[in-house]
């Protein structure tokens, strides 16, 4: 099981969001500790090479995957027009 981490930029957007967004968005975090790479997450290219990303609705996750130490750090959390600038 891989040990969650969330940045403080992400916490800031977390608290940014709606209740029903937040709910979805927690649950798939915790499933992120089970399984660091669902189907449907997509690695990112370009400058973002190193990232991940899962949609939750209109909402991305921005991780990455550390899979010596077992952790993931969720970086960003927000809609989808907005999470890659």
């Amino acid at each position: 099981m891989y040990q969650i981490l969330i940045s403080n930029s992400a916490e800031k957007d977390m608290n940014r969001l709606p209740a029903i967004a937040l709910k979805k968005i927690e649950v798939a975090i915790d499933h992120l500790a089970i399984e660091p790479r669902p189907e449907g997450c997509k690695k990112l290219k370009g400058i973002f090479e190193n990232l991940w990303r899962v949609r939750v609705g209109d909402y991305r996750i921005i991780y990455t995957v550390e899979d010596k130490i077992e952790v993931v750090d969720i970086r960003r959390v927000r809609h989808r027009k907005d999470v890659y600038e």
